[in-house]
């Protein structure tokens, strides 16, 4: 059934949320606030590791870099939209409704803990690919394994941040629902090229994410996310 994988995929993400916030709750303030940290620094490698890997091969004895102009052009593009579309506000926005619908005023990190593992869950290219597979051939393995990490990631990021990140469920299921019922307009467009784009530009905002989870937001990630659109684009570009 196509669809599958991201009924699967909000599924592991509530049931780590669910089980962070039981592990939270056992934790004093200052273990909340370590694990917190020791997530963003996970996170900051996720992001390198990615980068690195697209970037960086080896030829003889020496590494030779690429992409640099593709990552320049669509950073600059894709952030300048990404401003004018205020979407990071939105997302704020749409966290405080949620927040209010379910009774968590109270809550100061909820639509913190909203945004950021919004982003966590929702960028890169597992969930573009897994999703073409879902729609198109009805293959769900690559969602399924996506559900057991955002499981995991969840399960550590709610229990140092709060029950704001369980809700992250819903933009996953937005996302990736959205990609599977239009997978056949879409997979012509995810060349080789296009997917490596992608890939190498989706890293590089999860480590945004992790600089932000580590020093504090210091960074509005959200308004960056038409980069990998605008890096997809780049790829058709003579």
């Amino acid at each position: 059934m196509a669809g599958f994988g991201t009924l699967l995929n909000m599924a592991g993400i509530a049931v780590g949320g669910l089980g962070g916030l039981l592990f939270g709750k056992k934790m004093d303030k200052r273990y909340q606030e370590i694990l917190m940290s020791a997530n963003g620094i996970c996170v900051l490698f996720l992001g390198i590791a990615g980068t690195m890997e697209k970037m960086l091969t080896v030829e003889g004895r020496k590494l030779a870099s690429s992409g640099t102009m593709m990552v320049i052009a669509s950073f600059a593009v894709g952030s300048i939209l990404g401003e004018w579309m205020n979407i990071e506000q939105k997302m704020e926005d749409f966290g405080e409704w949620l927040k209010r619908k379910t009774g968590s005023e109270g809550d100061a990190g909820f639509v913190d803990g909203f945004v950021t593992a919004s982003l966590t869950v929702c960028i890169g290219a597992m969930a573009v690919v897994g999703s073409i597979q879902d729609g198109i051939y009805g293959d769900y393995s690559t969602l399924a394994a996506k559900a057991v990490l955002d499981l995991i990631i969840i399960l550590v990021m709610t229990a140092s941040m709060g029950k704001g990140c369980v809700f992250s469920a819903i933009p996953v299921g937005l996302f990736q629902g959205s990609v599977t019922m239009l997978a056949r307009l879409v997979e012509p467009f995810l060349t080789e090229e296009a997917l490596w784009n992608l890939s190498l530009t989706g890293s590089i905002l999860i480590f945004c994410v992790g600089l932000n989870l580590v020093w504090g937001k210091r960074i509005r990630v959200a308004n960056m996310l038409p980069t990998i659109f605008v890096a997809v684009v780049y790829s058709f570009l003579p």
